[in-house]
């Protein structure tokens, strides 16, 4: 398994504290590159309200620094483009019956 395909894994495993959808397919990851054994990852919140806001980047982080082969992570929280629901993957709008 490529080491993108472990990291993108190792996210499907957070998911969003108030929608029953893991974050990787309601759309909040917008792009992991990996350089050796360092982990570039934009990703984004819901609104930047979000009761979440300050521990969801950590755990993500935390998360993909798991990975083998990953020795360093840096995650750029980004509001451009705003997250909207035309984001999610078809999975999450059929678990969300959207």
């Amino acid at each position: 398994m490529e080491l993108k395909d472990r990291i993108i894994n190792e996210i499907k495993k957070i998911y969003d504290p108030e929608i029953p959808v893991n974050i990787y397919e309601l759309g909040l990851i917008y792009d992991i590159s990996i350089n050796n054994d360092h982990a570039k990852i934009k990703m984004t919140l819901t609104t930047p309200n979000c009761p979440v806001a300050e521990s969801l980047p950590k755990e993500v982080k935390d998360s993909v620094m798991q990975v083998d082969g990953i020795e360093k992570v840096d995650l750029d929280l980004v509001w451009d483009p705003p997250w909207n629901k035309s984001m999610m993957s078809e999975a999450a709008k059929l678990e969300l019956n959207l």
